[in-house]
């Protein structure tokens, strides 16, 4: 697509919705304004193409899609079926998967799928064997009960919250916590790093139905082989959640024993993230799932988005471009850099560095919280967030560490050099940041102080920073 076109479609597109509720086509516009200026360190966030974005605005949104391709509960569904039939095959020739299902719309959902895929396996079909039915109106009462209790009455084993892995993983405050019995593997208490012989004593001693690698804040790769050699001695399903990392399974920063695909049974991803497509999830699965993952709706799901779908086949089909490979492992060379910025400077860095796209500062060594220094790097042009660390003192809510990640400066041209700028940027905001105090003079967890000169102009350099690296040139709002 043209610059002109690019912008032409935006505008008219803005013009469109100004003309219903000019409050709502305002803050479009702010947003493309806010991006376009700020230094966009979240390391699960992305810039989709325009070519993306424009295939969510369509009218595939007023269609209903329940059920899958050839085999919907509504008729009219045709043109749904040719995209969604398209993302599934640009994902599995993307990710070398025998299956993928492409509807799930985010990232817990996908996750969603999958337990429910694996209970049904591996609980739900049993069952059903050992009554002589087919499907789970044909129980008895009795039967139906029993099938229930032991539903969820099942175990899973992930990586503990503060050592990286995430609420979707079995924790309570989330549906996944509340059906399954989870128990946590942490990490080294000196490196930071996962211990896979303590993975597999954990294993051996819980008997999880499902182990589940990936992560959301853990810097370093995983060995995938490793891990599915642990779940087979247990006897349980193992499952990946590659959200962060896919996209450097994509491009094939990631191969051998560090691609999930080839040794788990079941992979969830989302599909922005480091994959850069909309924001919405995806299963790939071994063949023997397949049946129990395309019942995802309505098993789990409400009713497809084809227009998500449709964008998430543009997406792909971008990822399958030979260029993908070469912007995958930029993304980690600048991760990598940034993180020897940091460290050149006096950060301390949780594992000491970094194999992907994301840094976890402890920013304890600062005297901060997460809290505190997240919205100071704000104050100062700076968009990250706060995370946990390994034991973190100040738990989830405040936090002791920053997480940052490179897919999106990387998506705006930004290089080596430039992370060691922005490693600068960050260093001197959380050294002029001091914690505040609570009104009864005791240490406050969020409050803080930044001269707010130095903010401005921490801000102006991020700016200038970007500058050379315009945000979606041929958009053009004015």
């Amino acid at each position: 697509m043209s610059h002109n076109a690019e912008s032409t479609a935006f505008r008219s597109a803005l013009e469109v919705i100004r003309a219903v509720e000019p409050r709502v086509a305002d803050a479009i516009g702010a947003e493309l304004t806010d991006q376009r200026e700020s230094l966009k360190l979240i390391a699960s966030e992305n810039y989709a193409s325009p070519a993306t974005l424009l295939a969510m605005g369509n009218w595939f949104s007023d269609k209903y899609a329940e059920g899958t391709v050839g085999r919907r509960f509504y008729a009219g569904c045709q043109n749904v079926d040719t995209v969604e039939a398209l993302a599934a095959e640009h994902a599995r020739e993307l990710f070398g998967a025998a299956h993928a299902y492409v509807q799930p719309h985010s990232g817990i959902d996908a996750n969603l799928v999958a337990f429910w895929a694996v209970l049904a396996d591996r609980v739900e079909s049993p069952a059903l064997k050992k009554a002589q039915v087919r499907q789970v109106n044909d129980l008895t009462e009795a039967d139906w009960f029993a099938l229930r209790r032991e539903l969820g009455n099942q175990r899973m084993l992930g990586m503990s919250l503060d050592a990286g892995g995430h609420l979707t993983h079995g924790f309570r405050p989330n549906i996944s916590g509340k059906m399954f019995d989870q128990r946590s593997y942490g990490t080294d208490p000196v490196t930071g790093l996962i211990d896979y012989d303590r993975v597999a004593e954990a294993a051996r001693e819980f008997k999880p139905l499902i182990l589940v690698g990936g992560y959301s804040a853990y810097p370093r790769k995983v060995n995938f082989r490793i891990l599915r050699e642990i779940a087979d001695s247990v006897g349980a399903t193992f499952m990946v959640d590659m959200a962060h990392f896919a996209g450097l399974v994509a491009g094939k920063v990631f191969t051998g024993d560090f691609d999930p695909v080839p040794h788990a049974h079941i992979v969830t991803t989302t599909t922005h993230k480091s994959l850069r497509g909309p924001r919405g999830g995806m299963v790939l699965c071994q063949p023997e799932l397949a049946d129990q993952v395309d019942r995802g709706c309505p098993m789990v799901l409400g009713g497809p988005l084809p227009h998500v779908m449709a964008a998430k086949a543009v997406a792909l089909a971008e990822a399958r471009r030979p260029d993908f490979a070469d912007y995958a492992q930029r993304i980690v060379d600048n991760s990598q850099a940034l993180a020897e910025g940091l460290l050149r400077r006096g950060a301390t860095l949780v594992t000491g560095g970094t194999d992907n796209h994301l840094v976890l500062i402890d920013v304890s060594g600062y005297g901060l919280t997460g809290r505190q220094a997240e919205q100071a790097l704000l104050d100062s042009g700076i968009v990250t967030n706060r995370n946990s660390v390994p034991q973190d003192p100040n738990g989830a809510w405040y936090t002791s560490g920053i997480r940052i990640g490179t897919p999106a400066l990387t998506t705006r041209g930004l290089g080596t050099a430039e992370m060691d700028q922005t490693a600068e940027l960050i260093h001197t905001v959380l050294t002029q940041t001091t914690a505040g105090a609570n009104a009864d003079g005791t240490p406050s967890k969020a409050k803080y102080t930044l001269d707010a000169d130095l903010a401005d102009k921490i801000a102006q350099q991020a700016t200038d920073l970007l500058a050379p690296h315009p945000l979606y040139p041929g958009i053009d709002l004015a």
